[in-house]
């Protein structure tokens, strides 16, 4: 097949393989669909699958050039994570949430970086860009269990909250990370390696905040959808190529983009309207993705993927039980919270690829390696361990446990929270398939209850609960 596609000329030769790609990361989700998993997982088996160490249907030189692919996926990723900084809802998180998300990020990420340098020398660089990835959270599985069992409470209303916030600090602390990270990797260490970076992506965010009042002027109301979503995303590229004139990360300077934006004008439909743009880019950067997996360096760096794998899962744990402990929160939160925080996939395999760049060609490879192998291990579990913690906390009824189908009344509380992302939602026709809220494209299998979709007479305020809890936080 290669042979084949080599011996076309270049425009036919991009146009096929695209095709391919696209094609092949399709057929690999209806299987992943069968086994009740993330479609994450499957575009990510389906660069395997397809890619240098499998069958080889694509050549190493289309798969060396499409670097832009991931800047281009980060750039959206980071924007859609800036409208979660609206006031109204950093203002009902409270103090007592955003203390916790920052325990159980920053505590994983420490334990990840401590762990990994000191039981296998790896060096300062790569384990802090490790422990920089090991804070995000894609609780994709987690929103889909809620939502499959209708569970609800305190301890619902709490994790809503968390995993709203966890990408934000995981993005602020790695554009800090890579900055250090990048400077050391280029010999001595002087002030000006760490402030000059730092300085940079200040500029950057005002850049992007800029952006985000410029775009709530030219997008005047009797601006026609296409030009609405051609002005976005063309100040989103331009954004993204000043960062990469200025040698670093497009992630802060894209969230305060977003975050401006959603401010200035409150207008959610920007954001559906990318989301809706954004699924075969994304499905792109995750295939290919896949394709960069070094399976034959898993025998070789498998007991540094499994210390990440289990130093992360207790992080997040015990970073959510100590700020409980802290803040005395109710036991069911302060104990179970963590179980709902595993999953790992969208944002931390984005930021394993601007890690890869900054490292040594050798530690970049050994990084994405371990973030792609560990993103479709914590996809498997996240399900079942979010299950448990829903159990656990009382926030599922039992008779839900043996007809997970039957229809219950929620409460108001769950509805509320992240209305950025309820509002959106509940506009929505087709909401028999979640969406993700940062990748833009399915997360979970193309199934709905049958017994579902017969229920009639449903209220508004129950409709409203499901279109929420269908939607994926950010990856």
């Amino acid at each position: 097949m290669q042979n084949f596609i080599l011996s076309m000329d270049e425009n036919t030769r991009v146009l096929l393989v695209l095709s391919i790609i696209l094609f092949a990361g399709f057929i690999l989700t209806r299987l992943t669909n069968t086994l009740n998993l993330p479609k994450v997982s499957g575009y990510i088996l389906a660069g395997i699958l397809i890619g240098p160490y499998c069958m080889n249907l694509i050549p190493g030189a289309f798969i060396s050039h499409m670097g832009f692919v991931s800047d281009l996926a980060l750039a959206f990723i980071a924007f859609d994570v800036g409208k979660f900084f609206k006031k109204e809802v950093i203002s009902e998180a409270g103090p007592s949430v955003i203390l916790i998300t920052l325990f159980e990020t920053l505590l994983a990420g420490f334990l990840v970086t401590v762990s990994v340098q000191y039981v296998f020398h790896v060096g300062w660089p790569f384990a802090l860009v490790l422990g920089a990835i090991a804070t995000a959270t894609a609780p994709a599985s987690t929103m889909m269990t809620i939502n499959q069992y209708h569970a609800r409470g305190v301890f619902v209303d709490t994790l809503l909250q968390v995993v709203a916030l966890d990408n934000v600090v995981c993005l602020l602390t790695f554009s800090i990370v890579s900055a250090i990270a990048n400077s050391d990797n280029k010999g001595a260490l002087a002030p000006s390696d760490i402030l000059l970076p730092i300085g940079y992506n200040l500029l950057a965010m005002v850049l992007g905040l800029f952006c985000g009042y410029f775009l709530s002027r030219l997008l005047i109301p009797t601006r026609s959808k296409d030009n609405r979503l051609i002005l976005a995303i063309a100040l989103l590229l331009g954004l993204t190529g000043l960062c990469a004139a200025m040698d670093i990360s497009p992630l802060l300077s894209c969230m305060v983009f977003g975050a401006a934006y959603i401010n200035f004008t409150e207008d959610k439909k920007l954001f559906r309207q990318i989301n809706n743009f954004t699924p075969p880019v994304m499905s792109i950067f995750f295939i290919l993705s896949g394709m960069n997996l070094d399976v034959s360096a898993l025998s070789t760096i498998g007991a540094i993927g499994v210390l990440y794998f289990l130093v992360r899962i207790i992080g997040k744990y015990l970073g959510t039980f100590f700020a409980g402990t802290l803040l005395k929160s109710d036991p069911t939160t302060r104990n179970y919270l963590g179980l709902a925080l595993i999953p790992q996939a969208g944002v931390a395999i984005g930021l394993a690829f601007l890690g890869q760049r900054i490292l040594p060609p050798a530690m970049g490879n050994m990084l994405l390696t371990i973030i792609l192998a560990s993103s479709v291990l914590y996809e498997m579990i996240g399900p079942v361990s979010a299950k448990i913690a829903l159990i656990l906390s009382g926030s599922i009824d039992p008779a839900m446990l043996s007809n997970p189908g039957l229809e219950q009344e929620p409460e108001e509380g769950a509805s509320r929270l992240l209305s950025s992302a309820t509002e959106e939602n509940s506009s929505r026709n087709d909401t028999d398939n979640p969406t993700d809220s940062v990748t833009g494209f399915s997360l979970t299998p193309d199934t709905t209850s049958s017994h579902t979709k017969k229920k009639e007479g449903k209220s508004k305020k129950s409709k409203d609960f499901r279109s929420y809890t269908k939607n994926c936080i950010p990856a």
